[in-house]
């Protein structure tokens, strides 16, 4: 492969591709995958990436993949779909619009995922390590601000799970949250134009509702999703994430987990630090499909500590998952953003210097 070839699958998610860049140049395409290199006299490769990832061509290519269960893409297929070519410097401008969209998607993921790594770190410092007690017995300073420290007991105590800080509570996880399982959601088909999209494992792991099913929006407010609400699959790919894809509805095999009781970083980062027991428990389960049931929820231990410590800590943690899944939800606007200025730039009904300024504000 070339640097500007672009790649694509040969079955299943036939409309995703990957343009290969100088990191990629040389490497082989393999049999599962189709190759399309344009007339770089003719066609900036940048350009072609973004017009094959506007959501009608990809609709496009999928409505004309071959098979029922599994979509099956050919060179014929690739061959005749339709592309737009304005002039040269007319594609290089429209892919340097997009391209400053997408740095601006990019340092958002980048963001997020460091602002996330940052409250892990102190989560696990202060209520896994229990290094502020520890410290204090050793001696140590560890540059708390006094009035946070001396929210943290001097000394700790037995119990089921080992050393505690004393006077915390040790508790099983379902206990700090309340865990919404999903709807089949097949039984409420979208109805007289009412419709939300179904969050499934899918859609879980891409964080974005783009192409998926719909069901009525008539459905329980238990089992429709927010911006911020906490997800977690308990089957199939477990994983835990805080959703920035848009309202839609809760399918099965997923949870909603929301508390009355406790701050969202409390019950969050916990899943996370059991997670990879409970994707243990799954591999071991002698089915096509391993999950965990809910009393695995009650065997994961947690250790809570008092409300005044709790509340001291939500606001220093809260804020830095707050700001972590904002960015992820910014960033969803700016790929519609991008997706929206496409066709008006082909088409001509939106200026280069215009769309350029737009970009730069970010749509605001």
């Amino acid at each position: 492969m070339r640097t500007g070839d672009i790649v694509y699958s040969r079955r299943g998610d036939v409309e995703r591709r990957a343009l290969i860049r100088d990191t990629e140049d040389g490497w082989l395409c393999g049999t599962g995958c189709l190759r399309v290199r344009f007339d770089a006299e003719h066609v900036d490769s940048d350009y072609a990436s973004y017009y094959l990832g506007d959501p009608r061509v990809r609709e496009w290519i999928v409505r004309h993949a071959h098979g029922a269960t599994m979509p099956n893409l050919n060179t014929a297929i690739l061959s005749a779909t339709p592309f737009v070519q304005p002039s040269l410097p007319k594609q290089r401008a429209i892919a340097r619009v997009l391209a400053a969209l997408d740095d601006k998607i990019d340092l958002n993921r980048r963001m997020s995922g460091t602002l996330e790594a940052l409250a892990r770190a102190l989560f696990k410092s202060w209520l896994v390590d229990f290094d502020p007690i520890r410290g204090t017995a050793d001696g140590r300073d560890l540059g708390l601000p006094k009035k946070l420290a001396r929210l943290f007991p001097s000394a700790m105590e037995g119990s089921e799970i080992g050393d505690v800080p004393r006077g915390w509570e040790v508790r099983g996880l379902d206990s700090v949250a309340r865990f919404v399982n999903g709807l089949a959601l097949q039984k409420y088909p979208a109805m007289d134009g009412r419709a939300l999209p179904v969050i499934k494992i899918a859609q879980l792991r891409a964080g974005s509702t783009v192409g998926a099913d719909l069901a009525s929006a008539d459905i329980d407010p238990d089992f429709v999703v927010q911006d911020g609400d906490v997800l977690f699959s308990w089957s199939g790919s477990l994983m835990c994430t805080i959703w920035a894809g848009g309202t839609g509805a809760l399918n099965q095999h997923l949870f909603k987990v929301n508390s009355t009781q406790h701050p969202k970083w409390l019950y969050y980062l916990w899943i996370q630090r059991h997670l990879a027991d409970f994707r243990h428990i799954a591999a071991g389960k002698a089915t096509t499909m391993g999950h965990i049931q809910r009393h695995h929820l009650s065997d994961a231990k947690v250790v809570v500590p008092p409300r005044e410590l709790v509340e001291a800590l939500d606001v220093i943690l809260g804020p830095l998952l707050e700001r972590s899944w904002r960015r992820l939800q910014e960033s969803r606007t700016l790929a519609a953003l991008r997706d929206t200025l496409l066709p008006r730039l082909i088409s001509g009904k939106l200026r280069v210097p215009d769309a350029e300024r737009f970009a730069v504000k970010g749509g605001a």
